[in-house]
């Protein structure tokens, strides 16, 4: 039985769509804070004869988001150039990526993803999946305002020239990060929305995929969980495979991701940590941004999801898959298993 046939205890369980509070992360405020002896710690590292790794990684994954923010502020005052330029200019590859993501808050780190999957040749559909699939509403908020200031356009404008058809009208709903946030559910209502869901999809020649676009983008998360009950219960099939079977390419992903993660947010992370870990080569990019994007959110459990889909620790599978400086803060971001 995979985690996601299991609907038993959906309606329990606290969802990080909605969660505000950042109990389930791995990396916490560091007591006894001194931003000043966090600074020269750098300044020694960055500027001695050869680069400390071991002290920037010790730094930098060691305090919290807002701290490492006012570490940024008080290294540009001491010594006139950025943390960031620093680090850039210190360090290489994956290593350097996972220092500066540290180092960037979190709303215009979600917005430099953005860009990056906008930019060049193709969009990286599944960057922009991944990420508005698995913010709350506030995040993508907050990730709007980061573009806006970045950028001077408005996100939503940007990804209207970006992505089209039926996943370019899912994605810009998600975009917009207006899903309902009602807490009561309508047992109704969901009962109504599975019915209205089985007679566009399993129950016509041919598919209604605005009817799920439509439900699966407005509705609120509780409001989800009961419908996916209810949908369980006319169809005898998920509506997770019931879109897997109806449905195709970047739409289909978008939509799964989207089901996945009003039931488990963690557990749609987790599978895509293992993904980008298996296979030829490592998907970095994408074990960053998890990383470092979840780890004052819920990274403790995407640990215990990952353990329970894949039988081993989330720490044992970076240590065997990524080497290095950088294999070892992303094992400082991760923690090992208490």
């Amino acid at each position: 039985m995979s985690v996601w046939d299991d609907l038993d205890l959906l309606l329990d369980n606290p969802s990080s769509l909605t969660v505000t509070s950042s109990a389930r992360g791995t990396v916490k405020d560091k007591a006894n804070f001194k931003v000043d002896e966090d600074v020269s710690a750098l300044r020694k590292a960055i500027e001695g004869l050869g680069t400390t790794e071991k002290t920037l990684i010790d730094v930098l994954t060691q305090r919290s988001s807002a701290q490492r923010q006012l570490i940024a502020k008080a290294y540009e005052k001491a010594t006139g150039r950025t943390l960031i330029d620093d680090l850039k200019g210190d360090t290489r590859g994956d290593f350097e990526d996972v220092l500066v993501a540290l180092v960037t808050p979190p709303a215009l780190y979600d917005c430099q993803e953005v860009i990056k999957a906008m930019k060049g040749a193709g969009t990286t559909e599944s960057t922009l999946t991944e990420i508005f699939a698995s913010r709350s509403n506030k995040q993508i908020r907050e990730l709007s305002e980061a573009y806006l200031a970045k950028t001077g356009r408005a996100m939503i404008h940007d990804l209207q020239s970006e992505v089209s058809g039926d996943y370019g009208k899912a994605l810009l709903i998600l975009a917009e990060g207006k899903r309902d946030e009602t807490t009561s559910v309508d047992a109704a209502k969901a009962k109504a929305d599975a019915k209205a869901l089985y007679e566009a999809g399993e129950k016509k020649w041919g598919t209604d995929e605005g009817k799920f676009i439509d439900i699966l983008c407005h509705r609120s998360v509780p409001q989800l969980r009961q419908t996916l009950i209810e949908y369980k219960n006319i169809s005898k099939k998920t509506l997770q495979e019931s879109i897997k079977s109806e449905m195709s390419g970047n739409l289909e992903k978008l939509l799964v991701a989207v089901v996945k993660c009003v039931q488990n947010v963690p557990a749609y992370l987790a599978e895509r940590l293992f993904k980008s870990m298996k296979g030829a080569g490592t998907t970095e990019c994408t074990l960053t941004r998890i990383f470092v994007s979840r780890s004052e959110i819920d990274l403790i459990d995407i640990k215990v999801e990952y353990k329970k889909l894949f039988g081993c620790s989330l720490y044992s599978q970076l240590e065997s898959e990524v080497s290095g400086d950088y294999g070892k803060t992303l094992k400082c971001l991760c923690g090992q298993d208490e």
